[in-house]
């Protein structure tokens, strides 16, 4: 099996199972209890603390621990609305290729009467510094912009748009999910505000996240309780996963220099090679995009029949986002940058990791333009293409 879906998840790495295991074990209390147990317990929760606040660049109290990201992301948004209502402040600016976490949360402000402006991501799936500038108003409370495209990859210009905010008095939040253990991510070089992460998509677990809030931004309840996280997350630590996100973490960053110029030689490799296909397009950015991710569009195919031919072919790949994998409307990043419905439905996306190698590549490359073979010689579609009955759209 070729697995290629690491931005859906990744294989936890053994640092992170290693650093879980005490905590299942021998380390088991209640960090929040005062006993000797509850206070070794503790130790590990503020060791995980540092860890993660050393490789964004902030301070430890800066750090919450969450569920992953999506619950980072419904926290950061609504915190600053908060802030920006008490403020008669109630417009808040995006962009059209955001996470579900934060255009459904983003719809729930709208309903409640806050002012939502979504930038264009543009063809190449990024934002224009000098759009962003000419959307914020005396009355915008919040800049929230994605670090990096969970399905095209595209890495935004964060450090700017965190410099206009900064020079706006506006508070900027990233989601930076795709971003965090793939690439250099330092919150006070980037100028950012608050930002958030989920473990499994760096090598470790499942259900541990984390939101950063800069000192001075009162964070807004989504669960009430007890006094964990400093009064600001309710409910017992996930202590396992917690350590095992510090500690995939510690390597996904030690490893950076490594790994990044490794993947980008496969993947731009692979990318070379999809292209050779006719009538295929790159989604996203050729080169301003992450390490790992390819996706791209082929024409007169349907992406559904591709991923379940692959998967006979044992390459586990994917449409887009996984958190929308069974609808079947076609990826909404995609129709953002300007991809008509009929070739959005024919998108693929790739993504690699360092545990991937050059001959998985090569044989991905084949598997893949068979595969598309194969199902083009089945479309009636394809076949209206060859005919001239329809124009391509995919030159």
């Amino acid at each position: 099996m070729i697995y290629c879906d690491n931005a859906a998840t990744t294989k936890m790495s053994r640092a992170a199972i290693d650093a879980m295991l005490p905590y299942f074990d021998t380390i088991y209390a209640n960090p929040s209890s005062l006993h000797s147990a509850g206070q070794v317990a503790h130790e590990g929760l503020s060791e995980a603390r540092e860890t993660v606040a050393d490789i964004l660049g902030a301070d430890f109290k800066e750090i919450y621990f969450t569920s992953g990201g999506s619950e980072a992301d419904n926290q950061a948004i609504l915190s600053a609305a908060a802030i920006g209502e008490r403020k008669g402040k109630k417009h808040i600016i995006s962009s059209a290729i955001e996470h579900h976490a934060v255009l459904h949360t983003l719809d729930r402000l709208r309903d409640r009467g806050f002012n939502i402006t979504l930038l264009d991501a543009h063809e190449d799936g990024i934002v224009r510094i000098d759009e962003l500038e000419k959307a914020i108003r005396p009355d915008t409370a919040l800049v929230t912009v994605m670090y990096a495209n969970n399905e095209i990859g595209t890495i935004q210009p964060i450090r700017e748009i965190g410099c206009i905010c900064r020079e706006k008095g506006v508070i900027f939040h990233t989601d930076a999910v795709q971003a965090v253990g793939h690439i250099d991510v330092d919150v006070d070089r980037d100028n950012i505000d608050m930002l958030s992460l989920s473990a499994h998509k760096f090598h470790g677990p499942k259900g541990a996240g984390v939101l950063y809030a800069k000192k001075g931004i009162p964070l807004t309840n989504l669960i009430e309780g007890g006094a964990q996280e400093r009064g600001k997350r309710a409910g017992t630590e996930n202590l396992p996963a917690i350590a095992g996100m510090a500690a995939a973490l510690k390597e996904a960053a030690e490893n950076l220099d490594k790994n990044i110029p490794k993947i980008t030689r496969m993947r731009d490799k692979l990318i070379e090679h999809l292209l050779e296909i006719p009538h295929t397009v790159l989604n996203g950015d050729i080169k301003n995009r992450l390490p790992g991710n390819i996706n791209v569009c082929f024409e007169g195919i349907e992406g559904e029949s591709l991923l379940l031919l692959l998967s006979r072919a044992g390459i586990c790949a994917s449409s887009g986002s996984a958190c929308t994998s069974g609808a079947l409307d076609p990826s909404h990043v995609l129709l953002a940058i300007g991809r008509p419905h009929e070739i959005a439905h024919g998108s693929l996306r790739l993504s690699l990791s360092e545990a991937n190698t050059m001959d998985e590549v090569e044989i991905m490359a084949t598997e893949i333009s068979k595969v598309v073979e194969y199902l083009r010689g089945m479309s009636p579609v394809w076949r209206d293409l060859m005919e001239g009955k329809r124009s391509y759209v995919i030159q």
